[in-house]
C-alpha cells in the first residue's frame, strides 16, 4: 500500500492556514489525483494559542522550526515563515541536510541563497520546489522549467508586485496622489511591515532574479537588480502618460545581452494598449518570450490565501507523484555566473523636469542631451508658476549610461529645480 506523504508546516499565516484548510477540505481530491493519501502530521508558528479559524489539534506541535524539519514523521518540510535569514534558513538548510523535501514561498530566501539551497538539496537528492515564491497563484515557475524547457527564453517581463500596481491603479483611476493612494493601499493592509519592500521594487526584484535564474540557466543574483521604486511617480506623470498613450507600471524585465544579464525593476511607460498596459488592481502578470513559442502571458493573483496556498500544494502533489527535477531547471553545479549589466539595452525615456523660466534654459537642457549623444524626439513645455516652467520631454533611444551623463550635466547648467524625473519607455 503506498505510503502517505507527510507534511510539517512552519509558518502559520496567511498561506499556512490556506494550506491546512485545502488539505482537510480536498482530502480526497488531492487523494485521487497523486494516488496517495496528502496529511499534515505536524506544524509550527510563533504562537500556539492564537486563534487562526482553523482546527491545529490533530497535528503535533513544534516550538522550533528547525527541530519540526528534522522530524522522523515528516517527509516534506513546507517552509512559510519568511525571510533570508534566521528561522526560515536555518530550518531549510536542516531539512534539506535531512534528505528532506522542502516547499516554500519564500522569496527572499531564494534570491539571496539559492544557489547554496540548490546545492544543497541535489547533493542530498531533495527537492526544493517554490511555485508560490514568484506571482502567487500564477504556475511561472513551472511554465518556464517544464512547458517552456524546449525554448531559449529571448525575455521575461512583467508586473509582479501587485500592491504597486494597486498604487498606481489608483492613482490613475482615481486621480490620486501618491501619498493618497499609498495610505489607501495601507489602510486596506497590503503593504508589506517594511513597506519599502514593494514600494521600493524590492520584493518584486526577489522574484525576477529567480526568474532570470530558471530562464536563462544562471545562478541567482539578486544584487545585480537594478531598483527603482515608484515613490518618485506623481499624478502628473501619469496623466502626462496617459496623454501618449501610455500608463505607468512598476515593470520588471530581464533578458540576456551581449554584455551580460539584465535585470531592472523599476517604473516604465508602457502602450495602454498592451497586456500589461491594461493590468488593473493587484493582479500580476508575467510576459516571456520564447524562440520556439513566441510571446506567452500568464495573468493572476499574485498574493492572498487561495492563490497562494494553491501554489503551495501543486508543488507538493509533483513531489507525491514522484517528479524529480533540478531546482532552477538544470543542475545546479551546472548554473553560470552571468555577468551583471545595468542599462545595456537602449529605450527611449520620458523625462520630467522643472526649469527656471529664463532665456536659454530650455537650450541649455538640450544641448546637455546632445552632448551625451541623446536626440529629443518630442517636448512640450506647460504653463509658468511665474518662476520655473515645468518641461516635458521623450527621447529617442538611448542608453541608461548616457542618459545618467546627460542628467549629470543637466544639475550641472544651475537652470534645473529639484529633481528630474526619468522613465524607460518599453514598447510590450
Amino acid at each position: 500500500m503506498t505510503q502517505p506523504l507527510r507534511l510539517g508546516i512552519a509558518g502559520l499565516g496567511t498561506v499556512g492556514v490556506g494550506v491546512v484548510k485545502i488539505v482537510r477540505q480536498k482530502a480526497d481530491l488531492l487523494s485521487a489525483r497523486v494516488g496517495r493519501e496528502v496529511q499534515i502530521t505536524a506544524v509550527s508558528a510563533r504562537s500556539r494559542d492564537k486563534d487562526r479559524g482553523v482546527s491545529l489539534s490533530g497535528y503535533a506541535w513544534e516550538d522550533d522550526a528547525v527541530a519540526l524539519a528534522r522530524r522522523d514523521d515528516v517527509d516534506v518540510f513546507v517552509e512559510l515563515m519568511g525571510g533570508s535569514e534566521g528561522a526560515a534558513r536555518e530550518a531549510t538548510e536542516a531539512a534539506l541536510a535531512a534528505g528532506k523535501h522542502v516547499v516554500t514561498a519564500n522569496k527572499a530566501l531564494l534570491a539571496h541563497h539559492g544557489q547554496s539551497l540548490a546545492v544543497l538539496a541535489e547533493d542530498n537528492k531533495a527537492q526544493l520546489r517554490f511555485e508560490a515564491a514568484v506571482a502567487g497563484g500564477i504556475p511561472v515557475i513551472k511554465a518556464l522549467s517544464e512547458g517552456l524547457a524546449g525554448n531559449e527564453i529571448k525575455q521575461i517581463v512583467g508586473v509582479m508586485n501587485g500592491t504597486c500596481n494597486y498604487i498606481l491603479t489608483r492613482m490613475e483611476n482615481a486621480g490620486l496622489t501618491y501619498d493618497e493612494a499609498f495610505a489607501e493601499a495601507d489602510g486596506l493592509g497590503y503593504l508589506e511591515a517594511d513597506p519599502e519592500l514593494d514600494v521600493g521594487g524590492i520584493d518584486a526584484g526577489h522574484k525576477l532574479s529567480i526568474l532570470a535564474a530558471i530562464a536563462f540557466g544562471t545562478q541567482v543574483n539578486f544584487d545585480a537588480v537594478e531598483l527603482e521604486g515608484i515613490g518618485c511617480v506623481a499624478i502628473e506623470d501619469i496623466r502626462h502618460a496617459a496623454d501618449m498613450g501610455y500608463k505607468i507600471k512598476l515593470l520588471g524585465v530581464s533578458r540576456m545581452t551581449g554584455r551580460g544579464l539584465e535585470q531592472r525593476m523599476a517604473p516604465c511607460l508602457v502602450p495602454a494598449s498592451s497586456p500589461l498596459g491594461q493590468l488593473e488592481g493587484g493582479t500580476n502578470m508575467v510576459v516571456i518570450d520564447g524562440d520556439q513559442v513566441g510571446q506567452i502571458v500568464l495573468r493572476g493573483a499574485g498574493a492572498g490565501e487561495g492563490p497562494t496556498a494553491s501554489a503551495v500544494m501543486g508543488d507538493i502533489l509533483d513531489i507525491a507523484r514522484g517528479i524529480d527535477l533540478p531546482v532552477f531547471g538544470q543542475p545546479a553545479n551546472e548554473l553560470k555566473k552571468a555577468n551583471g549589466t545595468q542599462g545595456a539595452t537602449p529605450a527611449p525615456y520620458y523625462l520630467r523636469m522643472r526649469l527656471l523660466d529664463k532665456p536659454g534654459a530650455l537650450a541649455k537642457i538640450a544641448t546637455a542631451l546632445g552632448e551625451a549623444g541623446i536626440s529629443i524626439h518630442r517636448m512640450r513645455q506647460y504653463d509658468h508658476d511665474g518662476e520655473t516652467a515645468p518641461v516635458l520631454i521623450v527621447t529617442h533611444k538611448c542608453t541608461r549610461s548616457d542618459l545618467k551623463t546627460a542628467l549629470g550635466a543637466m544639475e550641472a547648467t544651475g537652470v534645473m529645480v529639484g529633481d528630474p524625473v526619468a522613465l524607460r519607455i518599453e514598447e510590450v
